[in-house]
C-alpha cells in the first residue's frame, strides 16, 4: 500500500502552483472525483470551480496545507495580501516594542510560507528599525522574496540585515527627502549597493503621494513583483487595509493580554456597527493561536 502524501511533500507541490493546470499536474482534483471524503475534512477551495483535493491518499497535514494555501496559490499574478499577529486586545508588541513572540511557532511557520508564495515582502521603516527583520524563508522550503523597505526619509540605518546579509535582493524605497541619505549610505557604487554583494536597489519615488498603496503596488508590478506580502508593521498594514489595497488579510490572534503596547490594526472606522467591514472569512487553529483569513477583495480585482 502506497504511503499517504505527507505535509512536506504536499508543500513542495503547492509552492509551485499558480494555475489550474499546475494544480492538476500537482495531483489535485475536483472534490467530486474523490467523494469518499466528507466535504469538511480539508477541502481546498478554488475560486469559481469549487474545492480541490489530493487525488492520492493524504495525511491530515497535507490536507490542511492545501486548504489553507491553495486559494492564495491560485489567486493569479497580481495579489496583495498581508499578515499580522496580535494579542487578544489588539497589540503586536509591548509598550517597549518587545514582540518576541506575540504568536507561537505555528504562526511563524505560516508567515514563512506566505513569504515563499510572494514575489515581494513589504515592511515600513519603523519595523525595519525596531525589529531588524531578515524577511527570508527559513521555516519551510521556498525561495526568498524581494525585500521592500518603505522609507520616505531614508532613516533606516544601512547596517540593518535586509541591506547587509546578501540573502535576497532588497528594494529601498525612498522619497526625495531620503534619496541623498540612501545614496550616501550605498557608497560610491551609487543606486546599487553592490560593494558588499547585498543587492540593494534604491527606488526613489517623486513625492509622498507615490507611496500610496495602490501606486506603490503598481510600481512593484512594473518590476515583475505582482504577488506582494505586506508584513508590517501595524501602521503599514493598517494603511493598506484602510485604502482597500489588500485582497486578503491573514490575522493571527494569540491568547494573551498585553493591556497596552504597539497597536496592530488601526484605521478610521465607521460610526455605526451596521457599516462595519464584515468580509468573507475563514478561521482555523494555529497551535494555541487562531488564524482569521479575511477576503477583502476578489483576486484580480484592481
Amino acid at each position: 500500500m502506497a504511503e499517504a502524501l505527507d505535509a512536506q511533500a504536499a508543500w513542495e507541490r503547492l509552492r509551485g502552483i499558480r494555475t489550474a493546470a499546475d494544480a492538476a499536474a500537482a495531483g489535485l482534483v475536483p472534490d467530486s472525483a474523490s467523494g469518499e471524503r466528507a466535504p469538511d475534512d480539508g477541502a481546498a477551495r478554488q475560486s469559481g470551480d469549487g474545492p480541490l483535493r489530493w487525488a492520492e491518499p493524504a495525511t491530515p497535514g497535507a490536507d490542511r496545507l492545501a486548504e489553507r494555501y491553495l486559494p492564495l496559490c491560485l489567486a493569479g499574478p497580481r495579489i496583495a495580501f498581508a499578515q499580522l499577529g496580535q494579542s487578544l486586545d489588539g497589540f503586536i508588541a509591548t509598550r517597549t516594542g518587545d514582540a518576541d513572540y506575540v504568536t507561537g511557532a505555528e504562526d511563524r511557520r505560516h508567515l514563512h510560507r506566505l513569504r515563499a508564495l510572494a514575489d515581494a515582502v513589504i515592511v515600513g521603516a519603523g519595523t525595519a528599525v525596531a525589529d531588524d527583520p531578515r524577511l527570508t524563508v527559513r521555516a519551510c522550503a521556498g525561495d526568498n522574496p524581494v525585500r521592500v523597505v518603505l522609507d520616505p526619509r531614508g532613516r533606516v540605518p544601512r547596517g540593518r540585515q535586509v541591506f547587509t546579509d546578501g540573502e535576497a535582493p532588497t528594494v529601498w524605497v525612498v522619497g526625495p527627502e531620503g534619496a541623498g541619505r540612501a545614496r550616501a549610505a550605498a557608497g560610491p557604487y551609487g543606486a546599487r549597493g553592490d560593494a558588499d554583494g547585498c543587492g540593494v536597489d534604491i527606488l526613489v519615488l517623486p513625492d509622498a503621494a507615490a507611496f500610496a498603496p495602490a501606486r506603490l503596488l503598481a510600481a512593484l508590478a512594473r518590476r515583475g513583483l505582482g504577488r506582494v506580502l505586506v508584513e508590517g508593521g501595524g501602521l503599514t498594514v493598517s494603511r493598506f487595509v484602510s485604502e482597500r489595497a489588500l485582497h486578503r488579510l491573514y490575522l493571527t490572534v494569540a491568547p494573551v493580554l498585553l493591556g497596552d503596547g504597539v497597536p496592530g490594526l488601526r484605521f478610521p472606522g465607521t460610526p455605526v456597527m451596521r457599516d462595519a467591514l464584515r468580509p468573507p472569512m475563514r478561521r482555523s487553529p494555529l497551535g494555541a493561536d487562531t488564524l482569521f483569513e479575511l477576503e477583502l477583495r476578489e483576486p484580480g480585482e484592481e
